[in-house]
């Protein structure tokens, strides 16, 4: 019999036997290769849910993963064994949304590892065979997995449409804040400056690129002389619209890509009005694992540098305990199931 980890509520996560359901005509079957845990899923750890996706019931999380393929895929001509990553996101394709293009914004999507369809934080899961997504022969199930938060970072900066040499801010460095400096630095941004209140994520945002890398939002201002002109927010904390408002010049932009805990912002509205800042939310991502592919295979992204810990599946509810209480050293985990 299969193992998953189940989230019960806040704070209780139990590994525990999984019965894998009944596979349908129109999916494959995986045995997963590793599942990263994600800011979302430890929102799910912490709060019991994220806005209307509260869990109700016992429920495997899990989106970001990478799988090898237990049957030939024929019409992608892909071989049963070969290592494959997974978009979790099925849009219905049907209402207006999709037909705009919106396919991250389908209110009737079924999303891998979002209740109440369980994900990947076990040894098998079935998945359609339209949401499998081949890769090079080189990649291997780091690579695999990191392709999705990837994917929301490229999704970020699309939406920031930062401009050659232009100063960005980034507020938080944590898996998606690292990987959204990488993908600025890829897009041709200028000076980036970066923050935040944990020592060991601001050594790896200098590593990895980032020009100054502080505690507060308050140096980001001081290095920037009141501003920078554009802001990509990918914190946790409730106050990171305001921090984004503060960091952000007169007539600039801010995009907020992270999720606050409790679901809640807490922001003074005369600030962000009277520097008339134009804001916009990231919500998963649009078409984009082609992009993120390219950019891990011509090694302008290195997602290895995000990776802190490869965990098996019975340490899997420590982990979430640590990164719950921002233990130091942890930036990304990845669960093997394999180990």
């Amino acid at each position: 019999m299969s193992r998953a980890l189940f989230i019960h509520g806040p704070n209780d996560a139990r590994v525990a036997p999984f019965n894998l359901r009944e596979g349908r005509p129109d999916e494959v079957l995986l045995d997963v290769a590793a599942v990263g845990l994600c800011g979302s899923d430890l929102h799910y750890y912490k709060d019991g849910g994220i806005g209307a996706a509260v869990i109700k019931a016992p429920f495997v999380p899990g989106h970001e993963f990478g799988g090898f393929l237990c049957e030939d895929l024929e019409p992608l001509g892909l071989p049963k064994g070969a290592l494959v990553a997974v978009d979790p996101n099925k849009a219905c394709g049907h209402c207006e949304w999709c037909h705009e293009g919106h396919f991250n914004l389908c209110p009737n999507v079924e999303f891998i590892g979002a209740p109440p369809f369980d994900g990947a934080m076990t040894d098998r899961i079935w998945v359609p065979k339209s949401q499998i997504v081949p890769l090079p022969a080189a990649f291997d199930p780091l690579e695999a997995v990191m392709l999705e938060p990837l994917g929301v970072a490229i999704h970020a900066v699309d939406l920031a449409k930062p401009k050659l040499l232009e100063r960005v801010a980034v507020l938080g460095c944590g898996p998606i804040g690292l990987l959204v400096i990488q993908v600025l630095k890829a897009a041709g941004a200028g000076e980036i400056l970066a923050c935040d209140p944990l020592a060991h994520r601001r050594d790896t945002a200098k590593k990895i690129g980032a020009d100054k890398v502080g505690a507060s939002v308050a140096e980001i201002v001081e290095w920037s002389a009141g501003g920078c002109p554009l802001t990509l927010e990918a914190t946790n904390s409730p106050v990171g619209f305001r921090d984004a408002v503060t960091a952000t010049r007169i007539g600039g932009r801010v995009v907020l890509v992270g999720i606050p805990d409790g679901d809640t912002y807490t922001l003074p509205a005369a600030d962000a009005r009277r520097r008339g800042l134009k804001i916009k939310f990231a919500r998963r991502m649009g078409e984009v694992y082609p992009r993120a592919i390219a950019l891990v295979a011509a090694g302008k992204v290195d997602v290895r540098s995000v990776v802190s810990h490869t965990v098996g599946l019975e340490e899997a509810p420590a982990v979430f305990a640590a990164l719950a209480v921002n233990a130091p050293g942890y930036i990304k985990a990845l669960i093997d199931p394999r180990a």
